[in-house]
């Protein structure tokens, strides 16, 4: 049997990032919490708790983490059937829900899903941000609950509800374009005209350059891990950057942003994948997420 008082110790530390945060919340001492985690991983055989600063899950810590917000969920189901079973440590407690989304999503259209659903339920949100094509892997190693990604195919023991499609433009300052592309937007021009990249992960830029001049181009980039820093980027003149065109849109409109190639847009694919297990307790989150992508990506 899972001693569940240890696996709620593991679960606090991995959510506060530290012992002493989480004996706060559990209303024990740290030795108590640290007890609890280390018997646990001793009956075990596995380590569930990198020590550091923050306190991270191992592998094993965060498939165990995961179940905790299984149980977290049942036992917020059977407390609403069946009230006479809360606690004084249950009405304190609330149930944080892990899920991945990319940068973009978070800045365009996903808050309001996130609004709608923490505003009419008792559960609290972890959101991890990643590249759309990488937030498959947080579900799949048991990190998240759920995900916003450009993966279509359902992963192993999830539900996938399709969103549609946040399309991008490629864009930059008309002085910027003046002085890069005098000429029009070419594979040589591009090998010199600095671009904006969120990270490593981020292809995107690429792949609106093979689409653009039918061939892969290596171009010089900045670093800038921001959506909105992006498009202040590319208004600023510091580079050319694919852009959510609900992010651009109003500086494009003032013509302070114009398209490198006009109407060549990029279009990404998202879809909400949610583990199966969590799918009929989380039936109005998927409502809030599928609504308001309905409202703000295009079909």
């Amino acid at each position: 049997m899972i001693d569940y008082s240890a696996a709620r110790a593991v679960s606090m530390v991995v959510q506060t990032g530290s012992f002493e945060k989480a004996a706060e919340a559990l209303f024990v001492t740290p030795s108590a919490v640290s007890q609890r985690v280390k018997n646990l991983e001793e009956r075990l055989g596995v380590v569930l708790i990198a020590r550091g600063n923050p306190c991270i899950a191992t592998e094993q810590g965060e498939w165990l983490c995961r179940h905790m917000e299984h149980v977290g969920m049942l036992e917020h189901e059977l407390i609403r059937q069946l009230p006479g079973l809360r606690t004084p440590e249950e009405t304190t407690q609330r149930v944080t829900l892990s899920i991945a989304v990319n940068a973009d999503s978070l800045a365009t259209w996903f808050v309001p899903a996130l609004a709608a659903f923490a505003n009419a339920s008792q559960y609290l949100l972890k959101v991890a941000i990643d590249d759309e094509d990488h937030t498959a892997e947080w579900l799949e190693g048991g990190r998240v609950i759920a995900a916003v990604t450009s993966h279509a195919k359902p992963l192993r023991g999830c539900h996938v509800t399709p969103l549609g499609s946040l399309r991008y433009a490629a864009t930059a300052s008309p002085e910027y374009v003046e002085r890069y592309f005098p000429n029009g937007v070419t594979a040589k021009a591009l090998e010199s005209a600095p671009a904006l990249t969120f990270n490593q992960k981020d292809s995107m830029q690429l792949n609106w350059v093979r689409q653009a001049v039918g061939k892969p181009v290596r171009f010089p980039t900045h670093w800038l891990p921001s959506s909105h820093s992006f498009v202040d980027a590319s208004v600023a003149g510091i580079g050319w950057g694919l852009n959510p065109i609900t992010l651009a849109q109003d500086h494009m409109k003032a013509g302070r942003l114009v398209e490198l190639v006009p109407g060549q847009l990029l279009a990404v694919p998202l879809y909400w994948q949610i583990n199966r297990l969590a799918t009929q307790h989380l039936t109005d989150f998927t409502r809030q997420v599928a609504l308001a992508a309905r409202e703000r990506l295009a079909s």
